[in-house]
């Protein structure tokens, strides 16, 4: 009987978990997309649950409450928009597009929310001079 052990084998099974992690990884989204807002003077203090992100190359990306950030196909927006229960709908839905996207990619969110009679708002940041948003008191 030998008493040496053998690392051979467990080196095999290292570089084949190492080789694992790394292609895995790059499957790995953010949770939060890099989006160039344009400049708006405007701010509302309304809070949109629903998050929908146009990015630079015209990419859709759709965030609800309380869940990661998903890739969302031009032709399964709609589908993704109508799926949201009540209370998403009256909370609204936030539109994030980047400053890069042209002007027409932007009216499509916006017409498949009026379609679906939701409560769109276009996400902008604001200005050096934009005075914060004031809410109104509740009675």
């Amino acid at each position: 009987m030998m008493a040496a052990f053998s690392m051979a084998s467990m080196t095999d099974v290292i570089f084949l978990l190492l080789v694992f992690f790394m292609v895995t990884s790059t499957f790995v989204f953010p949770t939060a997309l890099e989006v160039n807002l344009p400049e708006g003077s405007e701010q509302s203090p309304a809070k949109p649950a629903t998050r929908v992100f146009v990015d630079a190359e015209g990419a859709y990306y759709i965030a609800l409450p309380e869940a990661d950030l998903a890739p969302v196909a031009p032709d399964s927006l709609l589908l993704a928009i109508e799926a949201l229960d009540d209370s998403t709908r009256n909370l609204g839905i936030a539109v994030y597009a980047d400053s890069a996207v042209s002007y027409g990619k932007v009216v499509e969110v916006l017409n498949l929310g009026a379609a679906n009679s939701l409560k769109m708002v276009l996400a902008t940041r604001p200005t050096a001079n934009t005075p914060a948003p004031h809410t109104q008191p509740e009675q």
